[in-house]
């Protein structure tokens, strides 16, 4: 589907292949889905979901608006605005796991919650700060070429997928996937595992909710307003299953490239924002269908 799209795209407008494109605009624009669809791959992998990745995001960047604004704090905020984000993930993780309550209905709950606060904090407005040397995280180009973004995001990446193929805690993840009794049986403290995927999802959120806020210098309600669907849409498109065990965030970025690859082609074509939607809709059914191992599936719900 990746090869695809883009195929089509490089026929389809000269602009497309161009390194100002790919990287300006495909790369630096694609940053954030690919932070927040990092943050959910984790506790899919085991077999939950975090639905308050939205919402996280937009708290972290109004907390980091407040901080450098209000109060001066400086490069400060950026750890208190993280901090803030991995504090929301462990409530989730804790209430799941302690409370036994579905990861569903907890997460939709903070998403909930959250969004709240960002409201009462706002007033429901955008608010701004002036620090350009901060900015500079986030707008900056500290390797010739390429722009902070999008190290930033592939430094981010090769971690996760460190943390996924390289330690206990991701072989957990995996293996929580597959069959959790198993790994009770194993020895292995099984709500402290279930507790950590969503702790690292509050990080990467707040990760991306603070240079989303230094791009743009402020922060509002919707800041990240559209993240959470195209975010479980490509964790899913990218090989990671719903039902846990399977995939990874080695994959996940293939999801993510072909849902930036489809926005920005169709921007490239002057398509209708409206009709936009619909593609895309049918593309992430589309590709999901394409990857989906149906021997495995003995029913569909």
């Amino acid at each position: 589907m990746l090869f695809f799209l883009s195929l089509l795209f490089a026929v389809g407008t000269r602009e497309f292949l161009t390194y100002n494109n790919l990287i300006n605009n495909v790369a630096k624009n694609s940053a954030f889905l690919l932070l927040v669809a990092l943050a959910g791959t984790f506790p899919i992998l085991q077999q939950s979901i975090d639905l308050s990745v939205e919402s996280i995001v937009t708290l972290t960047g109004v907390l980091t608006v407040v901080l450098i604004g209000e109060y001066q704090m400086g490069l400060l905020a950026i750890p208190i605005a993280i901090g803030f984000g991995m504090l929301a993930g462990l409530v989730n993780g804790i209430v799941f796991t302690k409370l036994k309550v579905p990861s569903f209905l907890v997460t939709l709950g903070t998403l909930s919650i959250l969004m709240g606060f960002a409201l009462i904090v706002t007033g429901g407005s955008t608010i701004t700060f002036r620090n350009q040397a901060i900015r500079g995280i986030a707008t900056g180009t500290w390797i010739p070429g390429v722009p902070n973004l999008v190290m930033w995001g592939l430094l981010i990446y090769g971690g996760t997928v460190f943390l996924a193929w390289r330690t206990k805690f991701g072989r957990y993840c995996f293996a929580l996937g597959e069959n959790e009794r198993v790994v009770e049986l194993a020895g292995a403290k099984v709500d402290r595992y279930k507790i950590y995927p969503f702790v690292l999802s509050g990080l990467l959120c707040g990760t991306a909710g603070v240079l989303l806020t230094l791009r743009i210098s402020s922060a509002s309600p919707n800041i990240a307003g559209g993240l959470l669907l195209p975010s479980i849409a490509a964790i899913v498109m990218g090989g990671t299953a719903l039902t846990g065990g399977v995939g990874g965030p080695h994959r996940t970025i293939l999801g993510v490239l072909v849902i930036a690859v489809l926005q920005n082609g169709m921007n490239l074509l002057s398509i209708n924002p409206f009709v936009q939607e619909i593609i895309l809709g049918v593309v992430v059914v589309s590709a999901v269908a394409m990857s989906i191992d149906r021997e495995k599936i003995d029913v569909v719900k």
